[in-house]
């Protein structure tokens, strides 16, 4: 495994836990990408008591090497120089790129501590990226291993096409001439790629197939992960480089596949009357494929939300975190969401868990931080803890209507926000839960909360929550449409009003300022409801207002 080795005698590794770990050796691992080139990791620690293949390092490290190979590129290329470079306070840029970039004369700028958005260009990018090599993964069916030749993808398109602020390309800019669009095919589809010369047999096929999973760097041609194979010298889920090729957008070798075999186990299921069983998941037993490297790339898709409280309050953005957290518990507890009692013989109590996560304005910036206790439902059992669920959420083409609606007819757009949607539903079940983390009730560790009312991740919450908000909006003279069950009208002689409810967020349009005021008056004698004022995005939908 070690491409180099040297033993180390008297070094010990320390653990988060307080525990210690004998290290007995110090050199380089050679890794092999599925592209066929080679990722050598420098200084790898070999502690034997670890029994998972853990690296002690990260490419960040790499950071300022690429950062050479960026400044040779742009100097080379377009003949100019760089003058400045903006980034966040990452470990990376230490005291090694301080000093080469002092050497050249580039002004190394950083953003504000807890200011991701001074930096929202690039945050944005990050987010853009990933929502597009989601979306790559999702319709082609390809493993989730190559997401590194997705995001290299969805790269390239981005290049391709030109910015909202400008009439050109990035490629244009870059290169200095217009890009041809005849290659760029759908990522996942079927490519019969003819087989080289010197492997081709006299009598069998010329082709192979394969599957498109990203464009080819440096050259006009494309990468293919090797689907089918009878060429003894071409092997299946290889990784080949052809510009030969003739392409099927219209199918998916791979999800194609998944499909199949989805619909195949319903249909055994099916066929054996399986019944739901009150089980708890198990975990799979199932050997995990290990993580391998696409080709030659270097992108860094950051994830900085944290899994559990203590994460989060170790974090940078901790005092961000404390108060959203405080926050959620002070208006579960205002809300007496539940009590303490000592679990009765014969129940169970669930688990519960927090759930932190970041919303962005459309500029990428962080618009706020947000925290949710949320119960592990899905141990709940049928007939038991609940009995009839559902989740009536509006239609984006609802919204998008409405939208056209509102711009027909110079309806103001209003936009609030139900700070904590799935409490306000009352429980007919006798449900236990297990005390939140990080708010356990000295002397009272044993305990459990008996809820009183609905808490999210509870089968029956969305239920329960829509009950009421239907009947709140029923006893206030507003109608439901037919059409969608969570748009709701109210007209009068002189005005009308349209309020659609997507989960917690809630659009409201109006003839005028005052019916618009009296409903969110109504709203928030019912509910503990946020005035967001006039609506800017709603479910990732920018809103602006022409003048004209």
């Amino acid at each position: 495994m070690f491409s180099t080795y040297t033993p180390i005698n008297g070094r010990k590794l320390f653990m988060e836990n307080s525990a210690t770990s004998n290290i007995v050796g110090l050199g380089n691992v050679v890794l092999k990408m599925t592209s066929g080139k080679e990722l050598t990791l420098i200084d790898v620690l070999h502690v034997p008591d670890i029994r998972k293949n853990l690296v002690s390092g990260s490419l960040k490290d790499e950071a300022l090497e690429a950062f050479k190979l960026y400044k040779n590129e742009v100097e080379n290329q377009l003949s100019k120089t760089i003058k400045a470079i903006r980034s966040d306070r990452g470990g990376e840029y230490g005291a090694p790129f301080e000093e080469f970039c002092s050497e050249f004369g580039i002004i190394h700028q950083t953003t504000v501590p807890y200011s991701p958005q001074s930096n929202g260009t690039a945050e944005r990018k990050n987010h853009t990226l990933k929502e597009m090599m989601n979306a790559m993964l999702i319709n082609s069916g390809l493993p989730q291993n190559l997401w590194g030749e997705a995001i290299l993808s969805a790269n390239h398109i981005l290049n391709k096409i030109p910015q909202k602020d400008k009439s050109e390309t990035p490629y244009k800019l870059w290169e200095g001439h217009k890009s041809s669009y005849k290659y760029l095919k759908v990522r996942g589809c079927l490519a019969k790629v003819e087989v080289p010369k010197p492997k081709q047999i006299k009598i069998g096929p010329k082709t192979v197939d394969c599957i498109l999973i990203v464009y080819a760097n440096n050259s006009n041609a494309h990468r293919f992960l090797v689907h089918k194979s009878t060429i003894l010298d071409i092997h299946e889920n290889t990784i080949i480089e052809s510009r030969n090729v003739i392409f099927f957008e219209n199918i998916f070798p791979c999800k194609d596949r998944k499909e199949e075999e989805s619909s195949r186990k319903r249909t055994h299921e099916v066929a054996n009357g399986d019944h739901q069983r009150d089980e708890e998941p198990k975990r799979s037993k199932r050997a995990k494929r290990a993580k391998t490297f696409g080709p030659d790339f270097l992108t860094y898709l950051l994830e900085n939300e944290p899994r559990t409280i203590n994460e989060a309050l170790s974090s940078l953005e901790a005092p961000f975190w404390k108060e959203v957290i405080n926050s959620e518990i002070e208006s579960i507890m205002q809300n007496h969401t539940w009590e303490l009692v000592d679990l009765p013989s014969g129940s169970k109590s669930l688990g519960c868990k927090w759930i932190l996560k970041k919303k962005y304005k459309a500029d990428g910036s962080i618009d706020k931080y947000k925290a949710r206790l949320v119960a592990k439902g899905f141990k709940q059992k049928e007939g038991l803890d609940f009995f009839d669920t559902y989740s009536l959420v509006t239609r984006i083409t609802s919204i998008r209507v409405l939208i056209a609606v509102a711009a027909l007819y110079d309806l103001k757009i209003h936009q609030m926000d139900v700070k904590i949607v799935f409490l306000n539903g009352e429980l007919d079940e006798e449900i236990y839960m297990e005390q939140p983390e990080g708010f356990v009730v000295p002397g009272q560790e044993k305990k459990v909360c008996r809820l009183v009312k609905s808490l999210y991740g509870l089968k029956q919450a969305p239920k329960q929550w829509h009950e009421k908000f239907d009947w709140t909006m029923l006893s206030n003279d507003f109608k439901i449409n037919e059409c969608d069950k969570c748009v709701y009208v109210k007209s009068t002689q002189y005005s009308f009003i349209i309020v659609c409810l997507y989960v917690d967020d809630i659009l409201i349009m109006g003839s005028n300022r005052d019916i618009i005021l009296t409903t969110k008056k109504m709203l928030t004698k019912h509910f503990d409801m946020k005035d967001m004022g006039l609506a800017d995005v709603i479910l990732g939908i920018k809103i602006s207002k022409m003048s004209d």
